[in-house]
Order: C-alpha cells, then sequence, then structure tokens
C-alpha cells in the first residue's frame, strides 16, 4: 500500500496502478520458483486422494460463503474501499485475468507457505522445521490465525478462514489441502466479484 501511495503523489502522469498488482504477482511467482527447492512441503506427499480434494474443496467453499456474509461494521477494520474495478473492454478483461490469476494461483501458494507452514509452526517452537503439522497447538493455532486475520480489512472472515486453512494443515498433515481450500476460496471470490461487481471486496 505504501508503494502505491508513492506512486499515486510521485509517479509518472497517467499511470494506471490497477496493473502494479499485476506486477506484484509476477514479481512473488518468480521469486517462489527460485527458492522452490527449499519448499519441501510442497513435494514430499504431495498426492491427495478423492476424499481429500473433496474436503479442501467444501473448506474453501465454506470460507468463501463466510467471507461474503461477515462484513457488518464490527466486523471490519476499515471502511469498504471502491475496490479493484477493472473497467471493460479488453484491458478490463486481462486486468481480471491477471487478478484472478494472482488470487487463485499465487496468492494460496505464498500465504499458506508463510502463515501455516512457517509462522504457525514457528510460533510452537522456533525450530520449525522438526514441527510436524500434527503437533501444532490451539495456541500456535489461534496466534497465527489472528495475525492472519488483521491482514484483512474484514478482520472477523479473515480470521475464520485462518482458522479453517490451520485446522485442515494440522489435521491432514499436508500443505496442499490448505493451499487447495484457498486457492477455491480466492477463485469462487472472484468469479463472484465479476458477476456481481461488488469490487470492493477486491
Amino acid at each position: 500500500m505504501a508503494g502505491v501511495d508513492v506512486l499515486e503523489q510521485y509517479g509518472p502522469t497517467g499511470l494506471d496502478l490497477r496493473w502494479l498488482y499485476g506486477v506484484k504477482v509476477a514479481l512473488v511467482a518468480l521469486v517462489l520458483w527460485i527458492l522452490r527447492r527449499n519448499y519441501i512441503e510442497l513435494f514430499s506427499e504431495a498426492t491427495l486422494d478423492f476424499k481429500a480434494w473433496l474436503t479442501a474443496i467444501a473448506v474453501g467453499v465454506l470460507v468463501f460463503v463466510a467471507w461474503i456474509n461477515l462484513d457488518v461494521s464490527w466486523m471490519l477494520l476499515s471502511e469498504p474501499s471502491e475496490g479493484f474495478n477493472p473497467g471493460t473492454g479488453i484491458e478490463g478483461c486481462l486486468l481480471i485475468v491477471t487478478r484472478l490469476a494472482g488470487a487463485a494461483l499465487v496468492v494460496p501458494l505464498m500465504e499458506e507457505l508463510f502463515w501455516r507452514s512457517f509462522l504457525m509452526r514457528w510460533i510452537q517452537n522456533q525450530i520449525f522445521l522438526q514441527v510436524l503439522p500434527g503437533q501444532v497447538g490451539w495456541l500456535a493455532l489461534a496466534v497465527s490465525s489472528a495475525l492472519f486475520a488483521i491482514e484483512h480489512s474484514l478482520w472477523f472472515a479473515g480470521l475464520i478462514a485462518g482458522l479453517a486453512y490451520g485446522l485442515l494443515y494440522i489435521r491432514s498433515g499436508k500443505i496442499w489441502m490448505p493451499i487447495i481450500a484457498h486457492a477455491v476460496t480466492n477463485g469462487v471470490l472472484g468469479v463472484w466479484i465479476i458477476y456481481t461487481g461488488k469490487w470492493h471486496y477486491w
């Protein structure tokens, strides 16, 4: 957000800052790719059976339903902004594709590696690589979920999401479960936003 403010004030005249999201997504995707060998959880026991896929998808959909309904005033950290309105035409379509790809593919991978795979286990024990998902306690789950919540303006919905993804990780022992659930939430939310035009959710 600080970067956006600086560009708005000092950037070139006529600069469309909506494309900044795509730049950020591309940079994050590049870093994830470069460091991919360090994310050992992504490649160990990565196979999920049908039940696991169904569970992750169901959790993702339930979090989406919570997200669009838990929006009363006390559940917000700030008043809703205009959000990310891509506009119309070819440029609008490209912005939509960029936003959806970032939200449903890059963000879930990045955030679950940080919030669940790293931070939640690190809170449990600073030598986090020695902590199995099933060994994470309620305090680590609660603290990491609370921090995840305040990253979002819809803090209460963010708290529910953090708890849901965290429990999914703890119970399954596989980081791909919350990644898939998070991707489903963001993907379905994105389609819903485009359909309803409620851009403030973006």
